[in-house]
């Protein structure tokens, strides 16, 4: 893949988590109502743990730092990936509304790691 491809791949999906980790924190983008009641049942088992919110907010702010530093970019996109796939499937199939959205962050990050694909190799060697 093109150099100046990945860079920029890795810039837009850089800051996009960084404004979105932050806000999970910070809450200066306003989060609209859940769209099914599926959706709030699960997104308030989410903040009622008092966990995974937080610890999604951490991935993607110090994945979106990384990124934009271009430090440790093949490990962190390995690392997001399982929360991009998920928000991906949670809008698919509870949200449909922001399913674009987060279509298009999960394909960066796709993008993203088979732009770094020769990092990998040693791992997925038979």
């Amino acid at each position: 893949m093109n150099e100046k491809v990945v860079l920029g791949i890795r810039v837009l999906l850089g800051l996009g988590m960084l404004i979105f980790g932050l806000n999970k924190f910070l809450m200066f983008i306003p989060i609209p109502p859940p769209a099914t009641p599926e959706a709030g049942a699960l997104m308030g088992a989410f903040a009622a743990s008092g966990y995974i919110l937080p610890i999604v907010g951490i991935v993607e702010l110090v994945a979106g730092i990384a990124f934009l530093a271009n430090k440790f970019v093949p490990l962190m996109a390995v690392i997001l990936f399982p929360i991009m796939l998920n928000a991906f499937l949670f809008h698919a199939v509870l949200d449909p509304g922001g399913v674009a959205g987060a279509a298009v962050f999960t394909l960066l990050n796709i993008l993203l790691m088979f732009g770094y694909k020769s990092s990998y190799d040693e791992l997925l060697k038979p």
